[in-house]
């Protein structure tokens, strides 16, 4: 089917409108992270003299560097076991079809409707049965839990999707479940992989309830759950606090602009199949 005209003027038209709500805070955050320390700045102002010297203030002085190391401790203890649990449960789930499938499918699809606010109070008491309270373990275990629906699920609808031809031929060479899911499956898994990774790492780094609940150190948290510790100390420097705000945010902002091929590739690839 071809697009007409106006269908492409309007999608181009939608883009647009979308890209510019999304750089416009980003652009005020900027400004006005450049403005004197001692401003209070209105507005989307462009600075005579930007005062770069914010971000150094900011990183310095809120503890960047150690708030961003927790963050990446976090992320590395949650991501990589997240997508090598989701993977084998996904392709267990869709390749295999084994007994009662449907009904572990249907469980981690539940999951997927229980809100992070309702489990806090469970999750508190918990981590301090487990001795984990107050240290980045906290919030790694139950985000390992809460995260588990959602990739499974999507894993699973990749490898569902996967033509069944390709594993019959495996299994005729002699090739077993695992030589098949690692030699066949994995390689093209990689797109999905990909934007599940990109996923989790993004709701891992901005994960602001959990740490904020179970980590009382603000320096052991999240950049995210850090930003009640920066509010706290430039709650009298709108610059400054604007300044750490980015800070906290550039990671993940890089991360996808690295990753966005990928992250698209998997989409589209899922709405080809679908």
């Amino acid at each position: 089917m071809r697009t007409s005209r106006s269908e492409l003027l309007l999608g181009r038209l939608l883009l647009a409108a979308a890209l510019i709500l999304t750089l416009l805070p980003l652009i005020s955050m900027l400004s006005a992270a450049l403005q004197p320390a001692d401003r209070n700045p209105t507005g989307i102002v462009w600075p005579t003299d930007p005062q770069w010297g914010n971000f150094v203030t900011a990183f310095e002085v809120g503890n960047v560097w150690r708030l961003m190391t927790s963050s990446a401790f976090i992320v590395l203890g949650v991501v990589p076991a997240s997508m090598l649990i989701a993977t084998l449960a996904g392709y267990a789930l869709g390749a295999l079809a084994p007994k009662g499938g449907r009904a572990v499918l249907i469980i981690f699809i539940a999951g997927l409707t229980i809100p992070f606010e309702a489990l806090i109070i469970p999750l508190y008491y918990q981590s301090q049965a487990m001795g984990t309270l107050n240290t980045q373990w906290a919030v790694i275990f139950p985000l390992l839990g809460l995260f588990m629906p959602f990739s499974v699920f999507w894993m699973r609808a990749h490898f569902i999707n996967v033509p069944r031809e390709l594993s019959e031929a495996a299994r005729v060479d002699g090739a077993s479940v695992f030589q098949e899911f690692r030699q066949i499956q994995l390689p093209l898994a990689l797109p999905a992989l990909s934007a599940l990774a990109i996923l989790l790492f993004l709701w891992t780094w901005n994960q602001f309830l959990l740490p904020v609940v179970l980590i009382a150190d603000p320096l052991d948290r999240t950049v995210a759950g850090a930003l009640t510790f920066f509010q706290g100390q430039y709650s009298l420097s709108i610059p400054l606090l604007n300044a750490g705000a980015l800070l906290i945010i550039t990671p993940a902002i890089i991360v996808f602009l690295i990753f966005q091929r990928q992250f698209v590739r998997a989409l589209l690839q899922g709405a080809v199949k679908g």
